[in-house]
């Protein structure tokens, strides 16, 4: 089996993998392998540890995505990293291809080359479609999403989006990109028609957050995965190590 995850950082309180898409963060039903799982048993291994081995999930990805991850390995460590998250301090940067070619999209959203942008959305859960949806204000339940971006470059066939949503609602980007006519490509359960070998097209590029117990910042940085130079090169002129 292919390892779920490469470590990027590590230390007594906290480590940080590189998650490849494909992996859940944590169970929630079934018997599939899960990043924490795969974490615990190499702690377990690394450190010789009897018993059971503490583990914080602070964050998670989606199972389609790609990216840094970072979990707690003490319950101080986890509580302190988990108010961070709740409090919206620690600023996460996305990399998401789309393509504005969606036949199921509606009207499509023109970016130009290096523009900004800030979207501002309310979003709800469809428990029945098992899928978020942007609604209006007042829809009961609705939730604000915030996320700012801008392209990192463009050709005819799509965008490389840089993303950093200041809120952390599920599915957040997913849905903000595909109801402006930008699914990201391979994500079918948000409008995409086009099929993409790993996963999704999204990849959590970078997180910066405050050490919990030093108190400074840390910013981790993870790779593509290397099918996206396979299948992106025309938006990636650099070599993978150099993006």
């Amino acid at each position: 089996m292919v390892e779920p995850f490469d470590i990027l950082y590590e230390d007594n309180h906290c480590l940080v993998v590189n998650k490849r898409a494909g992996f859940a963060t944590t169970h929630f039903s079934g018997r599939d392998i899960t990043i924490d799982q795969c974490v615990k048993a190499y702690l377990k291994e690394k450190y010789d540890k009897p018993g059971r081995v503490f583990l914080g999930i602070v964050h998670r990805l989606d199972k389609s995505v790609s990216g840094v991850l970072l979990v707690a390995r003490t319950s101080k460590a986890a509580a302190r990293l988990a108010k961070q998250f709740r409090e919206h301090s620690v600023i996460k940067v996305y990399w998401a291809i789309v393509s504005p070619r969606s036949k199921a999209s509606g009207v499509n959203h023109v970016l130009s080359s290096d523009e900004a942008f800030h979207w501002r959305d309310w979003l709800k859960l469809d428990d029945e479609a098992a899928r978020v949806r942007v609604v209006s204000q007042d829809t009961p339940g609705a939730v604000l999403a915030l996320t700012r971006g801008k392209v990192l470059a463009r050709s005819q066939n799509g965008y490389l989006l840089e993303l950093c949503p200041s809120t952390g609602r599920k599915h957040q980007l997913r849905v903000q990109l595909a109801s402006r006519g930008l699914p990201i490509i391979g994500d079918r359960k948000y409008r995409s028609d086009q099929k993409f070998p790993a996963g999704i097209a999204l990849h959590a590029r970078s997180l910066t957050f405050q050490h919990p117990i030093r108190h400074e910042p840390i910013t981790i940085t993870a790779e593509v995965p290397d099918a996206w130079s396979l299948s992106f090169l025309h938006l990636l002129p650099f070599s993978n190590r150099e993006i």
